[in-house]
């Protein structure tokens, strides 16, 4: 069970909402008329300078502004300074009574919040409160600015909240806002900050307390409030912001609900709505703005969302650079810095996971001790230098302490996984505990304290639990009930709910195979059951479950393995995602672990032989599937349904082009080669799908065929299906006219043994250095041993077998030779069937009994002879006799024109040669004509197969280009060059050849 990971919860970081803004925004405290006046002015100093003596307060007054309205514009340090400076002047000179006071203190109240946002001095915090409480107390009820001075004072309650955790100056900052907004007419032109400013309170209360309709009434506002912003306006980017944040949030709480992947891709839109306002917020954003380190960090809130949900690299690159720029534009002292370190923190723990460098982990565990130590206690003037190695006591009520211990404690996870150090899990233990201690009941995020301290008390290096590697049975209890109350508080629907049941259903399989009662273990295979449902959670996480709980079932047949590789399979087309780019996919598949042929053997193990075909089928070549459904003509569709065909051709072409395309993503998000242009296409793609297959004769429109269909594939000759599993083989043979679907063991032979074979060959070429095409003596290069004896061992241990069963071997075929296709999987791929033999004895080679031929599905062969016969085909020859910089090929010239000479009676033929076949002229000509023959060199890619390419005379033709085309209603490709079915040895099971784009 070593592959067995626990998954804890990943935090999620990074998600303040900003509101200060304009001249009106602002924040307060508390205490009394002409003290607070004093306190303000000699917090600031009087100034010295020979202007301010000379100055009256009104003169003062619009200094201030003026620096201020500068400071907004241009985010100078130096402005807000001199603005404060004014301001205290202006304070200090008013009469106690006089008419402008209240102004002037709201004037003052702002530049102090305006400068504390900037560098988060706590000073700062209390001269704004001081201001936008005096304020209030001077403005009669009946005056129009009382809503502007009750929304500042609700904003400064909402900064010290924010700073100390004081649950009070939340209900203060919520009542303060709400009466604001009450005050405000209809059409007055603050409606919109009113909106904006509530929407925050209501924003923060949800996560305090976790409250859905706090998050709706959120929503609500901030809706409001960007609809009544008009373009261009100052705060427009703002807005935007903020109700990115909240639509994060509605998609971390609500997740997806999902029957199949049409739907599971429709209801994404709040993470899509997130991403787009926090992308607009910061394009908006001048340099040098004090809201560009915030906006930064929530764009790489959107993008770390979205990486985990999707798990595409360049999402968690983007989030990265976010993060890390929100960090470098922090100052010290500020309040954000401790979120911007805890954001940075979980992106290297992503990374890490992703990427497996120590060095990684190491800085995750930095940055959210940093977090950890910079959270401020209840005691702001304590000074934070003073104390020792980070450590310090915390103030329980502060919001962000649960989450700081939360996240450190899975930095300690992952270093303990990894290293195997008691101490690094003690260390976890201590910090989620204290994160449980510290979380209120009801509040969101409960459910994950419980269920992170249920990983903590199962796991250990080897995956195993606690009470195996301590001995402590009371682990194991412990574990069991922390899941039992995540998976209690978690509501159905929830997106981490299949990863609740996932944990549990691990925990209490380790309880069953410890005190072999079986209610444990129908508790388990319950469990691993709705871990596996797509009724809620990230298609890739429930894949990831799904495929852990088919590896324990292969060994423990108790957990259902057919059951458990059957979610597998049907989840596997969710987790390859067609919205992702090719190269996405090809590097998802590697983390299907060999699904394909593990899959079948179980299936054979069963005896179900029906299931094993149709797994094999559905579960093989599946990016090239893809991008044949995408190039399906829909001929069908398009004569009784005309307007859904052509709108369903014109989103698959746009896909197609978008997800194979090799352009590197444009880092402005300005072009359409991006992965929310991508995904959006998919989810238009799998929406006009699902309403095709609602129409009357279309219910099965492209979806996979079942066994019935796919043995009629076996028109010409039998197929033999050869499964190629860890432990032994079976060939699934399917015969003409046939339903049946024989089955024969092949037990003398294996994926190692392929593998073997496969490294004896390869040694071999290299040795003889005969891997490329060229011109070559006779006699240059004598009998290879190695390749001999592998030739011999395919005969006697596969291809004899197979031939003896047919009764092939019985005697030599008279007239002509049967037929036989060879449908290979794993490592077998890449060995030659079709010369397997023993040499050194007579009538002991696959020729002298059939004729040999390959597919990579049963679903290529029923599409092959698809395309008209009632007219006259076209072909085009493609040859390189004389390429710059390799071996001459002399013999293309005379392959070509014997192409010629036997085609031209019955078609038209067409050849572009040397400097006429150009990358640009194949490419269109290949439009043009049903069939193609290149004869020139080749190479497989063994890094990046997409790359695998053709060598033209201006350069070369890639399989990427070649699968950006939309090559319909095609006919025969036939590769004369080298290497252009040499696949990709990291996914034999994938059609990653260069004949596979032609």
């Amino acid at each position: 069970m070593s592959e067995t990971v626990l998954y804890a919860d990943q935090p999620r970081v990074g998600d303040v909402d900003s509101e200060r803004g304009g001249t009106e925004d602002i924040s307060a405290s508390a205490v009394s008329g002409e003290e607070r006046s004093e306190s303000i002015a000699r917090r600031q100093g009087r100034s010295e300078s020979v202007q301010v003596k000379i100055l009256g307060p009104e003169e003062l007054y619009k200094l201030g502004i003026s620096h201020l309205n500068e400071y907004d514009r241009f985010g100078r340090i130096d402005d807000i300074d001199k603005a404060v400076e004014y301001h205290v002047c202006a304070v200090d000179l008013t009469t106690h009574g006089d008419p402008e006071l209240a102004e002037r203190l709201t004037a003052l109240g702002i530049c102090y919040d305006l400068r504390y946002r900037r560098l988060g001095k706590v000073e700062d915090m209390e001269g704004s409160l001081e201001c936008a409480v005096r304020a209030v107390e001077l403005t009669a009820e009946s005056d129009p600015k009382l809503a502007r001075s009750l929304q500042n004072l609700g904003i400064c309650y909402c900064a010290r909240y924010r700073r100390l955790g004081e649950a009070a100056d939340l209900d203060r900052s919520l009542e303060h806002r709400s009466r604001a907004l009450a005050v405000t007419p209809d059409g007055h032109p603050d409606l919109p900050r009113r909106h904006a400013s509530l929407g925050v309170s209501y924003t923060d209360r949800y996560r305090r307390l976790g409250e859905a309709a706090d998050l709706d009434r959120a929503l609500e506002h901030k809706s409001r409030a960007l609809a009544l912003t008009p373009d261009g306006h100052p705060e427009l980017p703002r807005r935007h912001a903020s109700l990115g944040v909240s639509y994060g949030d509605r998609y971390q709480r609500l997740g997806v609900s999902y029957t199949d992947r049409y739907r599971r891709l429709g209801e994404a839109a709040d993470l899509d709505r997130s991403l787009e306002h926090r992308s607009r917020a910061l394009a908006l954003t001048p340099d040098g703005h004090p809201e560009l380190p915030r906006r930064h960090a929530s764009l790489g809130v959107s993008y770390g969302d979205r990486y985990r949900r999707l798990g595409e690299a360049a999402d968690h690159d983007r989030s990265f650079e976010h993060y890390s720029r929100a960090l470098a534009l922090t100052p010290d002292g500020h309040p954000d810095l401790p979120g911007r370190h805890a954001s940075l923190g979980v992106s290297y723990t992503d990374r890490y996971r992703r990427l497996g460098e120590a060095a990684d982990l190491d800085r995750s565990l930095e940055h959210r001790s940093r977090a950890l130590a910079l959270t401020p206690d209840g005691h702001p003037d304590l000074p934070r230098r003073s104390q020792v190695s980070g450590t310090r006591a915390h103030s329980d009520g502060h919001p962000d302490l649960p989450d700081r211990h939360a996240y450190l404690g899975v930095s300690y996870t992952y270093r303990y996984r990894r290293l195997g150090e008691a101490a690094d899990l003690d260390r976890a233990l201590e910090h989620k505990s204290r994160a449980l201690a510290l979380t209120p009941d009801g509040h969101p995020e409960l459910p994950r304290r419980h269920d992170d301290l249920g990983v903590l008390y199962t796991i250990d290096t080897n995956g195993w639990d606690r009470y195996r590697r301590l001995g402590e049975a009371a682990d194991l209890d412990k574990s069991l009930e922390h899941y039992s109350r995540a998976i209690a508080l978690t509501p159905l629907g929830h997106p981490h709910s299949p990863l609740r049941h996932f944990n549990y259903a691990l925990s209490c399989h380790h309880q069953y195979l410890h005190t072999a009662d079986s209610y444990f273990l129908q508790v388990s295979l319950d469990s691993f059951r709705k871990s596996s449902s797509l009724l809620a959670g990230p298609p890739r996480d429930v894949f990831d479950m799904a495929l852990c709980w088919a590896n324990l079932a292969a060994k423990h047949s108790s957990l259902q393995p057919i059951e458990a590789f059957h979610a597998v399979v049907d989840l596997l087309p969710h987790y390859i995602s067609l919205g992702a780019t090719t190269t996405q996919r090809y590097h998802d598949l590697l983390s299907a672990q060999n699904i394909a042929v593990r899959a079948a053997f179980i299936a054979i193990q069963s005896f179900n032989h029906t299931l094993a075909l149709e797994w094999l089928e559905h579960t093989r070549c599946v990016v090239w599937n893809q991008s044949l459904m995408l190039r399906s003509p829909l001929q069908d569709l398009a004569s009784a349904h005309p307007d859904l065909a052509s709108q369903l051709l014109s989103v698959s072409h746009q896909l197609h082009h978008a997800t194979s395309s090799s352009l590197l993503l444009d880092a402005n998000l300005s072009t359409t080669d991006t992965s929310e242009h991508r995904y959006r296409l998919a989810r238009q793609y799998t929406d006009l799908i699902a309403q095709a297959r609602s129409l009357a004769g279309f219910e099965s429109l492209l979806k996979p065929m079942d066994a019935a269909g796919l043995v009629r594939a076996a028109r010409h000759g039998p197929i033999v299906v050869i499964n190629c599993h860890e432990h032994c083989c079976d060939a699934l043979i399917v015969t003409p006219g046939s339903s049946h679907i024989a089955h024969l063991a092949l037990p003398n032979f294996s994926q190692e043994a392929a593998r073997h074979a496969l490294s004896n060959i390869q040694a071999a070429l290299r040795r003889k250095n005969i891997r490329d095409r060229g011109v070559k003596r006779i006699g240059e290069h004598p009998p290879n041993e190695d390749i001999g004896r592998v030739l011999a061992t395919l005969w006697n241990n596969v291809v004899k077998p197979v031939l003896d069963y047919m009764g092939y071997t019985n005697a030599l075929p008279v007239g002509g030779m049967p037929h036989i296709t060879w449908c290979p999987t794993g490592a077998l791929s890449f060995l030659p069937l079709h010369a397997a033999g023993d040499y050194d004895m007579t009538q002991s080679r696959v020729f002298d009994y059939a004729v040999s031929s390959y597919t990579p599905t049963l679903t290529a062969l029923l599409g092959s002879g698809s395309s008209s016969t009632n007219y006259r085909p076209r072909i085009l020859g493609v040859g390189q006799a004389a390429t710059p910089g390799l071996t001459p090929l002399p013999g293309t010239t005379t392959e070509l024109g014997y192409l010629q000479a036997h085609s031209k009676q019955r078609t038209d033929y067409w050849q572009l040669t040397d400097e006429r076949a150009t990358r640009k002229a194949v490419l269109d000509a290949m439009d043009d004509y049903d069939w193609v023959h290149l004869a020139c060199h080749a190479s497989q890619d063994l890094r990046d197969s997409t790359k695998s390419r053709f060598y033209l005379h201006d350069g070369t033709l890639d399989l990427s280009a070649i699968n950006e085309r939309i090559f319909r209603s095609k006919g025969l490709a036939y590769l004369s060059a080298c290497q252009t079915a040499t696949g990709d040895e990291k996914l034999p099971d994938e059609a990653i050849h260069l004949a596979s784009g032609c």
